[in-house]
């Protein structure tokens, strides 16, 4: 069966774990430093006959655990917490994600990577380079999580089923982040038609601020319903071969403009992970998108 190895399982891993599970995706092997990961995993493994599911999960500390895995998604790092930005976990959480990119390129050479840990677009630049993998097999799940927020609100104000939003947020994974109005619709008809200008606004400060507003609630760690199953969103895809349209922050060489950075835009998943950098007319979101790129751009050059 397929192998998803999940590095760090606190709330966001065991949740992704959990949802790949249910799904019967392939086999899990939850990776952790501590002892507890084992019973997390094997509590996890006893409730899959009520799913009808085969997947197999198992914890462990042992990296060699994970050899020959088909995906690995890093979830390990420090979360933030009340009055933190993603910025402000930087040189943490650089360090941790250069230790397992070690062990990913040592054990599991020829998977896909899949980022999911904080400052997110940075982190996956941390991961190109420790990895040396192929930019198709390094990307980070962003964009699939803030765009399921703005589906969310968009579809509560309006009183519609969810699946009537379609709606794309691109940029990096912070308060610069760009939902895009001009490709945002409900029931196939532009979002402007059905909602006036003021209300759209406030719902897009929501969808940038949809991290923060969970983490205030909670007093401490972060999301995670919300990023676990936007993370088994794009394992299913990847897994699938769907060929499916998804925003993930990737490695751009000229596409938007861009250079040398990661960056949430549109792709296209499938076996081999990023198969497609889809270019779309943005509009007057594209300078929106240039100075999103902007912040990335300063952060990774910090870590430098």
């Amino acid at each position: 069966m397929t192998k998803i190895s999940i590095i760090g399982a606190g709330a966001v891993g065991a949740t992704a774990a959990f949802c790949i599970a249910q799904k019967q995706l392939g086999d899990i092997v939850l990776v952790d430093i501590v002892e507890s990961v084992k019973g997390k995993a094997l509590d996890m493994f006893e409730s899959m006959p009520h799913f009808g599911s085969d997947s197999k999960v198992t914890g462990t500390m042992d990296y060699k655990d994970i050899k020959d895995s088909d995906i690995v998604v890093i979830t390990a790092g420090f979360p933030r917490n009340p009055g933190m930005t993603r910025e402000d976990l930087l040189e943490k959480n650089s360090q941790i994600v250069k230790t397992v990119c070690k062990n990913i390129k040592k054990y599991a050479p020829n998977s896909i990577v899949i980022v999911v840990t904080n400052p997110l677009d940075v982190m996956c630049y941390v991961a190109f380079k420790e990895t040396g993998f192929d930019k198709k097999r390094v990307f980070g799940m962003a964009g699939t999580l803030d765009s399921v927020r703005f589906r969310c609100f968009i579809a509560d104000e309006l009183g519609v089923s969810v699946s009537k939003v379609d709606a794309l947020v691109l940029g990096g994974h912070g308060d610069s982040m760009v939902p895009v109005k001009r490709l945002t619709t409900v029931d196939g008809k532009p979002i402007s038609n059905v909602m006036d200008e003021e209300t759209l606004n406030k719902i897009i400060e929501r969808t940038k601020n949809g991290g923060i507003e969970v983490i205030n609630y909670l007093g401490s760690g972060s999301a995670y319903y919300a990023p676990g199953t936007s993370i088994t969103e794009m394992v299913k895809a990847i897994l699938n071969d769907e060929k499916r349209i998804i925003p993930a922050s990737v490695y751009l060489e000229g596409e938007y403009g861009q250079n040398g950075i990661f960056l949430g835009v549109p792709v296209k998943l499938g076996r081999n992970g990023v198969e497609e950098i889809v270019e779309l007319d943005l509009g007057s979101a594209k300078k929106l998108l240039d100075e999103s790129a902007e912040i990335t751009k300063k952060n990774t050059e910090k870590l430098k």
